[in-house]
């Protein structure tokens, strides 16, 4: 049974995009409200696991099922792959903003960090990222139902701003005296 992404995003499956949401939640619940920290966390996960394991292997001529296997634990190469080739795209495309070939990209770049580090000052990490996985498991969906409704709005929304960039254009930039220009000799 292969379960794609965009499954769990659209919530196709309720149940599993409501079980992610709401582990998603628990994990946050636990940082940020109890304080919970991410080492005591882990230590007590592990110890979980390692209790079920010791409980079930011990247990298994009882309960007539053998302990999984080690192979069945581990994590396929693949996903660390994915993973790292992910982050070396993103080097990448830093690596090649960063170079000048684009100022208008490199400034917008330069930008939307400096806002993101302006907002993530606001609030704690842990919380930007789960809003972004908020927003991540709920927008699709929304977007999928209310589809003619998003759109028309965006529409006039996109229409509202052009008039009000007009009309800043009109009152401010237009009103910035200019200086003759004068045509550069060639020599």
């Amino acid at each position: 049974m292969c379960i794609a992404v965009a499954d769990i995003l659209l919530w196709k499956n309720k149940y599993l995009s409501g079980g992610i949401l709401i582990g998603f939640t628990v994990i946050w619940f636990l940082f940020e409200v109890v304080e919970y920290h991410f080492v005591t966390l882990l230590s007590h996960l592990l110890m979980l696991f390692m209790a079920v394991f010791f409980i079930w292997s011990n247990a298994a001529g009882f309960i007539k099922r053998n302990p999984p296997d080690i192979d069945d634990i581990e994590l396929p190469e693949s996903t660390l792959r994915f993973f790292f080739k992910q982050i070396n795209r993103l080097l990448s495309d830093f690596y090649y903003i960063s170079s000048g070939n684009d100022l208008i990209t490199f400034f917008l770049t330069i930008a939307c960090l400096w806002t993101l580090s302006a907002f993530g000052s606001l609030c704690s990490t842990l919380t930007l990222l789960y809003i972004v996985f908020l927003c991540l498991a709920t927008l699709p969906a929304l977007y999928e139902r209310y589809e003619d409704q998003v759109d028309h709005f965006a529409g006039r929304s996109s229409q509202e701003m052009k008039k009000l960039f007009e009309n800043f254009n009109s009152k401010v930039f237009d009103k910035i005296p200019r200086g003759p220009t004068k045509d550069k000799k060639l020599m």
